[in-house]
């Protein structure tokens, strides 16, 4: 499906994330990504040269303030992630905002609710979500592959060396959970729906954020997830699903680079290998596809509603030493 005309996009900020964005959006005839925001003008502007876009803006308003740009990408610390989102929906763009939207469900709400009265698309930015791994997973989940989904496994770490580092400041709402472990939540979620209690323990760094968190989360129909992040701990990402009768393991599940999934039985070890796909591109034209009225974004206000009210009651448990339950 090719569009008439590519979504005309801008990005607030020159975070790391973009790059990855960017090379997706380069990929696709349906996404032009025309203009870069910082809090300083010299810096987006060597930003835009130095990746050959076109405009460059030293505040994050005078984006908004574009006509030209139709959607934004919000990939500001998370603290800003939801104060931001407003302020563009209310510019009448369209949003794409970085995981996690916020660790709070009435911020999420708030959110929402500026999208409905703007009448504007907004979507958190779970790219996994979009790409063709997560979709085969689920199809085999559905269809009876593993039998009756009673335990998901989830990880996500990584050493993180830098002291200063925004992933470890607790004024932009840093910490392990809110870097990785929030697509541990989103997986067990994916597959199990939503939770009805969890239980998490965290270690705090000396900046105060998780550095390491592990949590339980239990579900309806009697199924358990297993999850843990950190930010001191060696790289692993891995995602899976047990069943009564087998399993099915992903070695990695949010970067979808090496798309595999192990299909693991008493039968013995069958590897489903899937075709490379760019999943930032793929979640850019969803949203593309929804602006110009040629789709639906995949993850809307109930996801991440769902996804908010997890990590709260993650939090909350971790903070309170007791089961939490996610609805509260």
């Amino acid at each position: 499906m090719g569009l008439s005309e590519p979504v005309r996009w801008g990005v607030l900020s020159t975070a790391h994330i973009n790059d990855k964005v960017l090379a997706g959006a380069a990929e696709s005839d349906r996404v032009d990504v025309l203009a870069v925001a910082s809090r300083d003008w010299a810096r987006a502007e060597a930003y835009v040269r130095e990746r050959g876009l076109e405009r460059a803006y030293g505040s994050y308003a005078g984006l908004l303030a574009d006509p030209d740009v139709e959607a934004v990408y919000i990939s500001l610390p998370n603290s800003l992630h939801v104060e931001w989102s407003i302020r563009a929906l209310e510019a009448g763009k369209h949003v794409l905002c970085e995981k996690p939207m916020s660790r709070r469900a009435a911020d999420v709400e708030r959110a929402f609710a500026a999208a409905e009265r703007a009448e504007r698309f907004l979507m958190e930015a779970f790219m996994y979500r979009h790409n063709p791994q997560t979709a085969k997973l689920v199809e085999l989940v559905a269809g009876g592959a593993i039998g009756r989904l009673r335990l998901v496994r989830a990880a996500f770490s990584f050493p993180l060396a830098d002291s200063v580092n925004v992933r470890l400041n607790a004024e932009l709402e840093g910490g392990g959970l809110m870097d990785v472990g929030c697509y541990c939540v989103s997986g067990a979620r994916l597959l199990a729906g939503e939770p009805e209690r969890v239980y998490a323990e965290q270690v705090p760094s000396a900046s105060g954020v998780d550095e390491l968190l592990s949590g339980t989360m239990r579900f309806p129909g009697d199924v358990v997830a297993e999850i843990d992040s950190g930010l001191v701990l060696p790289t692993r990402d891995e995602l899976e699903a047990i069943g009564e009768e087998g399993s099915l393991f992903l070695d990695d599940p949010w970067h979808c680079t090496r798309p595999v999934i192990e299909h693991r039985t008493a039968d013995g070890v069958e590897k489903i290998e899937l075709e490379p796909v760019d999943s930032y591109r793929l979640e850019l034209e969803n949203l593309s596809d929804a602006v110009r009225g040629e789709g639906e974004p995949l993850l809307g206000r109930d996801d991440a509603l769902g996804q908010a009210r997890a990590i709260e009651a993650l939090y909350r448990s971790a903070e309170e030493g007791k089961p939490s339950r996610a609805s509260e």
